[in-house]
């Protein structure tokens, strides 16, 4: 266990916080695509660390199937929507996201969530490098991304232009 290079991934992931960050006045959706993104990088992180059949990929495989149903609800499904919409007509916006969204949501990037793992490149068999893991979760954790979070900020403000032009 102790040469496993993804340990050292789960505990970074484990000792970001929120603490600073308001998340009840964060955009709804925008908040659960985050915390959505964060459980995608535990599971695929976790089943690379640990057994498949561990507690830890149990509880992580269960909210996995349970979030499905979720992000089918109210503006949630427009999400991915969102962020093609980002990449055409707010380019500059688009570039500046976690590049988890980017990849994963954009619908000519061949990246994907499959069986809840993060899948860069479907055509690779190689393992998902440790340093994918660090990039990807200190996206998440910038400071100006969190920032435009909030209800009244640039990510929120878009999405809400979004969802009543589209």
């Amino acid at each position: 266990m102790e040469d496993n290079e993804i340990l050292p991934v789960l505990s970074h992931l484990y000792e970001k916080t929120l603490i600073l960050q308001d998340t009840t006045q964060f955009d709804k959706v925008l908040y659960f695509y985050l915390i959505d993104s964060l459980a995608h990088i535990d599971y695929t992180a976790g089943i690379y660390a640990f057994n498949i059949m561990s507690p830890k990929n149990i509880m992580g495989s269960e909210y996995m199937r349970w979030r499905i149903d979720e992000e089918k609800k109210g503006d949630r499904a427009k999400f991915p929507g969102f962020i093609n919409w980002l990449k055409e007509n707010h380019p500059a916006k688009f570039v500046v996201l976690p590049s988890l969204w980017q990849m994963i949501y954009d619908t000519e990037d061949p990246a994907s969530y499959r069986s809840f793992r993060i899948v860069p490149d479907p055509d690779s068999r190689k393992p998902v490098p440790a340093d994918f893991f660090y990039a990807i979760i200190d996206e998440f954790f910038e400071p100006e991304f969190l920032k435009s979070l909030y209800e009244d900020a640039s990510l929120s403000t878009l999405f809400k232009t979004y969802i009543t032009t589209c």
